[in-house]
């Protein structure tokens, strides 16, 4: 299967699953990862799927069925206190709530935006689990955005956490044509490389088509397996206080 045919593929099984999960209820099971100690009244539910949605698939793209992606709930992320040591102390005590996942709202930046929110999560079609916390939520600006607490991480096979280093201030950027986060680095894909130069991650405006690189904002180890890949799904959470 040529890599355009799987992507159409893809892009058909999103579909199927985003039509068969309408108006059903969905609980999405997040307090393990980023408050362990959260009570279930505490688990935040959403409109959208009556089975969980996970990031951590580990079905293959192309012979994926129409189960919902468990994004959250797989063995691992639940129960790994990684991520939650790294949080800001000002989200601590409160349960996160999911106020956008591509199952759900569908992929657009332009939703994603409305839809205000501090962490990231992205899945990639070589099933890769990464993303960003931002202490300002996502929105549309000019200019690079956000301060120090600004972090990328990614899953298996090991957590990786990458802080800001100093180096430069391109923390967040984002317009109706992409999200970028962190900058400086050097790529080889002109569509996602600008003056900034490469990003550690960038997503289109479609959350379709993204891409990580190595950048001096945080250090970081590029989050893909590849420079260049497709995105799967896409969620954002924010604080619920």
């Amino acid at each position: 299967m040529t890599f355009q045919k799987q992507n159409e593929r893809i892009q058909e099984q999103t579909q199927v699953r985003r039509k068969k999960r309408k108006e059903k209820e969905v609980t999405f099971i997040f307090s393990n990862l980023l408050h362990p100690s959260a009570s279930p009244s505490q688990i935040i539910t959403a409109v959208g799927s009556k089975r969980s949605l996970s990031l951590c698939s580990s079905v293959r793209p192309e012979l994926e069925s129409d189960e919902a992606l468990e994004v959250l709930s797989c063995q691992e992320l639940t129960g790994s206190p990684q991520l939650a040591s790294h949080m800001p102390p000002k989200t601590q005590g409160y349960p996160w709530q999911l106020v956008h996942s591509t199952a759900i709202h569908g992929k657009s930046l332009q939703t994603l935006y409305r839809n205000t929110a501090n962490l990231l999560l992205v899945k990639d079609m070589f099933k890769k689990v990464f993303g960003a916390f931002c202490s300002d939520p996502f929105r549309v600006s000019k200019y690079f955005y956000d301060a120090g607490e600004t972090f990328l991480f990614s899953f298996g096979p090991d957590f990786q956490q990458y802080r800001w280093s100093g180096e430069n201030s391109y923390f967040v950027s984002s317009s109706w044509e992409s999200l970028q986060i962190g900058g400086g680095g050097i790529g080889s894909v002109p569509v996602w490389v600008s003056s900034w130069g490469g990003f550690a991650l960038w997503l289109d405006a479609d959350l379709y088509r993204g891409g990580s690189i190595s950048c001096p904002t945080v250090h970081n180890a590029p989050l893909s397996t590849h420079e260049d890949f497709t995105v799967l799904d896409v969620e954002v959470w924010t604080v619920h206080n």
